[in-house]
């Protein structure tokens, strides 16, 4: 169990006592009904900060996970990605409306799918068309993303069709957001994860969250676990899957990072936040929508956030679950409330899954209600 703590810029001071009696009840609750290995819960609110973990973080006699604690966010990680392209439209590198092939013509030649008419919105909001996964041969068990390439792309689209036309349905999509990624790179000519760098975690002291765990950072790390409560290897996802997946993280990571996005009126990052805070795509008015709905019921896409109107009590809500080797995580925030949640479990286990967004949403609801 942790002591919940809050800090102020630099500084780092005790959470209102009534703050860490709430978020320690709820993590001890949703722990103990679902028994999974450990479980990680972090919230903020008008900048205090509360994290509490239970079980055993790295197996038998381990501690509990406390905010310094590595994990894989998996696909959390596209709200990263999709923040990094707010900026880069910010500051007039890119256009969120131009398509992918304006920086790389070459995806177009010879290409079976309507490639010109995805734009990056597009695929920042899961409407480009694409599949779920990129197809591909199946990897080794110590390096199973390892053919998954550039090239798996391209050849893809050069023998495929669209699903649908961009823009008119919504298909949850990995391959969508590699390959925002890819196109941010070519428009800057920078490696993407410098643009994670440059424009996120460098500007907010995040250095634990990364693409490749230090000697150090891999003694903090969390250990995943399968459905049936096997241990699974942390396995490295490579230099490819980096918009989709791939980030490591910690809760104190996460929670300074929801500080930016819950300080809605800074000068700093201004037109950024609004630009990713905004909604792009409404359900109403989409021919299809599939895997959106498992966290929470989507209402509009964000640039990788789903969004979910007031409900009852339950005010404005952006968030994004993600799962990666044996770590399922969920994070979520009120932007004009001032409350974010972040929770995590390291056992691949859809009940708990689904529980634990459940209980961060009406965590939510308690802490900012209408």
């Amino acid at each position: 169990m942790i002591v919940g703590l809050a800090w102020s810029g630099a500084q780092v001071a005790r959470a209102d006592p009534f703050l860490d009696e709430i978020v320690e009840f709820t993590g001890e609750i949703l722990y103990l009904e679902h028994k999974v290995p450990a479980l990680v819960i972090g919230v903020v609110r008008n900048g205090e900060t509360s994290i509490h973990g239970f079980g055993e973080r790295a197996g038998a006699g381990s501690k509990a996970p406390d905010r310094d604690t590595l994990l894989r966010i998996g696909s959390i990680t596209k709200a990263f990605t999709g923040q990094v392209l707010a900026h880069l439209a910010a500051d007039n590198r890119v256009r969120l409306t131009q398509p992918l092939t304006k920086s790389w013509p070459d995806l177009a030649v010879d290409a079976k799918a309507d490639v010109e008419h995805i734009r990056l919105i597009d695929l920042a909001t899961h409407s480009g068309g694409l599949p779920r996964e990129v197809p591909h041969e199946p990897g080794s068990e110590q390096d199973p993303f390892a053919p998954i390439t550039v090239q798996t792309f391209a050849d893809w689209l050069k023998k495929e069709p669209l699903l649908f036309k961009p823009g008119t349905s919504v298909l949850y999509s990995n391959f969508g957001f590699d390959l925002l990624a890819m196109g941010l790179s070519k428009a800057t000519n920078q490696p993407y994860p410098e643009l994670l760098k440059q424009y996120i975690t460098a500007p907010l002291g995040m250095k634990d969250t990364v693409f490749t765990l230090s000697k150090e950072q891999k003694q903090r790390l969390m250990q995943g676990h399968g459905f049936a409560g096997e241990p699974l290897p942390d396995v490295p996802t490579g230099d490819v899957i980096v918009g989709a997946g791939g980030l490591y993280s910690t809760p104190n990571d996460l929670l300074r990072w929801m500080q930016w996005h819950l300080d809605r009126f800074a000068e700093s990052g201004a037109e950024a936040r609004l630009l990713d805070h905004s909604l792009y795509l409404m359900r109403d008015g989409l021919e299809t929508v599939s895997g959106m709905d498992e966290s929470g019921h989507m209402d509009a896409m964000g640039l990788a956030w789903v969004a979910m109107m007031p409900e009852g009590d339950r005010p404005f809500i952006l968030q994004k679950a993600g799962g990666l080797q044996g770590t399922f995580s969920y994070i979520a925030f009120a932007p004009t409330r001032g409350v974010a949640v972040f929770i995590a479990i390291n056992q691949f286990n859809f009940a708990a899954s689904m529980a634990m967004a459940k209980v961060a949403n009406e965590l939510i609801a308690t802490l900012a209600p209408r």
